[in-house]
């Protein structure tokens, strides 16, 4: 069953994702670093190092929101950057804080759908994404672009959520998602959907091995995952 943001509307989950991030843009980068403790910039860090060793040039960022998977990269020292996104208001976001880092002329934000991207075969040396292939309304198909674009040899790093298997920390998790993490989100971002949103659509994401599986049904190689902090997230690794 597809897990959507509201579900008294007919629209697709693609317009509601894009909805919800556009209604929530202006207070997302606080929430996501308060609700997570600070800890979803040490995953971001984590998962860009992994791409040390590749230095690649030229780097595309599917579901970029406001730029900071973007803006980790530019560890990197890769010649471009271009990130990709569905909601103008996460972007408008996004532009702000590259304009004032005084790098707008590396990193390239764009309106646009990652289950279809504006972009020739084979064109970027990685592709990365930070909990954003848990929104698509089509995985495979979102997976499957991804890795037309990237180059052959390619790298593409996914970070996502996924669950904690073991006692008592499964238990802690879900508790916090279910009940603690909605509440605070609904008060500070008013919307009351977005936040609720979150947990269902990670219990509903198939991560660990069920997304390897998807992840090398959509042409990847040589894949791989690795859990962080008990397995609230995880690192998808998988080559072209």
């Amino acid at each position: 069953m597809t897990v959507l943001p509201y579900k008294e509307q007919e629209a697709s989950k693609k317009e509601q994702v894009a909805q919800m991030f556009n209604n929530i843009s202006h207070k997302y980068d606080f929430l996501n670093h308060l609700l997570s403790g600070g800890i979803d910039i040490l995953w971001r860090k984590k998962a860009i190092k992994l791409l040390k060793a590749a230095q690649p040039k030229t780097i595309l960022d599917i579901a970029t929101g406001t730029g900071d998977f973007a803006i980790e990269a530019l560890a990197l020292k890769p010649e471009k950057i271009v990130g990709v996104d569905i909601s103008e208001g996460m972007l408008n976001v996004g532009k702000e804080k590259i304009k004032k880092l005084g790098v707008d002329n590396i990193i390239d934000m764009q309106l646009g759908d990652s289950e279809r991207l504006l972009f020739e075969d084979n064109t970027f040396d990685a592709v990365i994404v930070s909990f954003g292939v848990r929104n698509f309304e089509n995985l495979e198909k979102g997976l499957t672009d991804m890795c037309r674009v990237l180059k052959p040899g390619g790298t593409c790093i996914v970070l996502e959520f996924s669950k904690p298997k073991s006692f008592p920390f499964k238990q802690i998790y879900n508790f916090y998602f279910k009940y603690i993490l909605p509440t605070i989100g609904n008060m500070v971002s008013k919307d009351s959907s977005a936040y609720t949103y979150l947990p269902e659509s990670v219990q509903a994401f198939p991560d660990g091995e069920d997304f390897l599986k998807v992840y090398h049904k959509a042409g990847f190689t040589q894949t791989q995952c690795l859990p962080l902090t008990f397995g609230i997230s995880t690192i998808y690794i998988g080559k072209k």
